[in-house]
């Protein structure tokens, strides 16, 4: 059969108007003709035995490539990347830090797809990171079809040319004192099928995308496992669909963890079924797959809002998904941190570490937003911090604060709370950029955040929240 463009039919085909627990489980059903307890058992029952990390997802490459099987291409950079030079570091950011929060919007010219869809499904128009310098990469989706990549200074300007680089779907991004990594996704092969039920959709595969500080590509790695024969509608395959794939990244300071949302192929007699979960895998420094005990090929099923952060006081990768197993909020696979209910409004907002090893997390169900401490497991100490909304932010702000975040209005509300008891400190403020449920905030290392909001006139306003006296 025919397939429109990946990019096209990925952003188009989308679920009807529902809440993003709902439309999982009906994807699955849907989709595949399961019920939803049939399509989790079988799925990790299937998944099982399956290592960490997947030999189909082949070797690094050094080019920006659409092949599946990750396959040596030519160390050359590819046409559409245009990269220069980048400016010299002058030392640490010096942001001005004062007795209560001040906002500070910027705007950067960005060709970006604008903020309209903010659907679980629909692409994420920006991403932004720190470096240990107090600067950025800002990443953003463009309208020309590219994923888009920039160094700004520290008063928020973008510095040097521009990266394009092929990509349906950006995730997240991430910097270090050597370079920056990217999370997007790119056209797969689905294969012949037959599908037990349901329509087809293309079918995409994750990749991360490393860059050097000079704006060359060093390396690209596939997180998901098409290629060498294996196609998204063949037993095994690990890939990206219509359902809910976003993800987000951590680091260690050498390795490189990617947690996302998956769609998982499992044969059924003459047949697949497809369903849905997360999986997260990390990379070395090299761009290989690292066998790492955090790592796994299927965690929550179903899955929405992973959430990712290294921990360096336990040495792990933390996570936690909301899911409608037993609707809650969890660590993968399966230990509770709060209990919910499956009605169409649970959602997790962003996991940050504790002083004291733990980690909170923000979560809300009903329209209201809740604050979670954590170490193993369940939840240790709740705060019902008042917000109404249906999707909070959480970051880290300084070393001894937390910054909730939530949208209002045409723009954002926050609200500082202790990061040991969790109490709220001083006034809610406001910030004057438009939200989007699915972006982060960014801490950065002089305890400012920064959180990159698109707006609709192709550009990118950075809305940083200045450190604390």
């Amino acid at each position: 059969m025919s397939r429109p463009s990946p990019r096209e039919s990925i952003r188009s085909h989308r679920l009807p108007k529902m809440e993003q627990w709902q439309r999982v489980v009906i994807a699955a059903g849907a989709a595949v003709g399961l019920t939803a307890a049939t399509t989790i058992a079988a799925a990790l029952a299937l998944t099982s035995d399956e290592p960490a990390g997947d030999a189909a997802a082949g070797p690094a490459t050094h080019q920006a490539s659409s092949d599946q099987g990750g396959e040596a291409a030519s160390d050359a950079a590819p046409a559409e990347v245009q990269a220069s030079a980048l400016p010299q570091s002058d030392g640490m950011c010096d942001r001005t830090a004062g007795p209560a929060p001040e906002v500070v919007v910027t705007e950067v010219d960005a060709d970006v797809i604008g903020n309209g869809g903010r659907g679980d499904t629909d692409p994420l128009p920006a991403a932004i990171a720190a470096t240990p310098d107090g600067r950025s990469w800002l990443a953003w989706d463009g309208t020309d079809d590219r994923i888009h990549l920039t160094r700004l200074d520290c008063g928020d300007q973008a510095e040097g040319d521009p990266i394009a680089l092929e990509g349906i779907d950006l995730q997240d991004v991430i910097a270090d004192a050597d370079g920056v990594t990217v999370l997007l996704t790119r056209e797969g092969a689905c294969g012949d099928g037959p599908l037990c039920g349901g329509s087809s959709s293309p079918c995409a595969t994750m990749h991360m995308v490393r860059f050097d500080n000079a704006g060359t590509q060093v390396w690209e790695r596939q997180v998901t496992n098409l290629g060498d024969g294996l196609d998204g509608y063949d037993d095994g395959a690990r890939f990206v669909w219509w359902y809910q794939h976003h993800g987000r990244l951590a680091s260690d300071g050498t390795n490189t963890a990617a947690y996302f949302g998956v769609a998982i192929t499992v044969a059924n007699g003459g047949c697949v079924d497809i369903h849905q979960g997360d999986r997260m895998q990390v990379v070395d420094a090299d761009g290989d797959l690292a066998d790492h005990g955090d790592a796994f090929a299927v965690g929550c099923s179903h899955s929405w809002t992973t959430r990712i952060a290294w921990n360096a006081d336990r040495d792990e990768f933390g996570m936690v998904c909301a899911t409608d197993n037993q609707c809650r909020i969890a660590v993968p696979a399966y230990t509770t941190v709060a209990a919910g209910d499956c009605d169409g409004t649970l959602f997790g907002g962003d996991l940050v570490t504790a002083p004291d090893g733990g980690y909170w997390t923000a979560w809300s169900q009903g329209g209201q937003a809740r604050l979670e401490h954590f170490t193993d497991g369940p939840s240790d100490s709740t705060v019902d911090t008042g917000a109404d909304t249906g999707h909070p932010h959480l970051v880290s702000y300084g070393a001894a604060h937390m910054l909730l975040a939530w949208e209002s209005g045409d723009g954002m509300t926050a609200q500082v709370y202790g990061a040991d008891s969790g109490d709220a400190a001083g006034d809610p403020f406001d910030i004057d950029v438009p939200d989007h449920p699915y972006q982060a905030f960014k801490a950065y290392p002089d305890g400012s955040a920064a959180f990159p909001a698109a707006g609709d006139g192709g550009s990118i306003r950075i809305a940083r929240v200045m450190p604390l006296s």
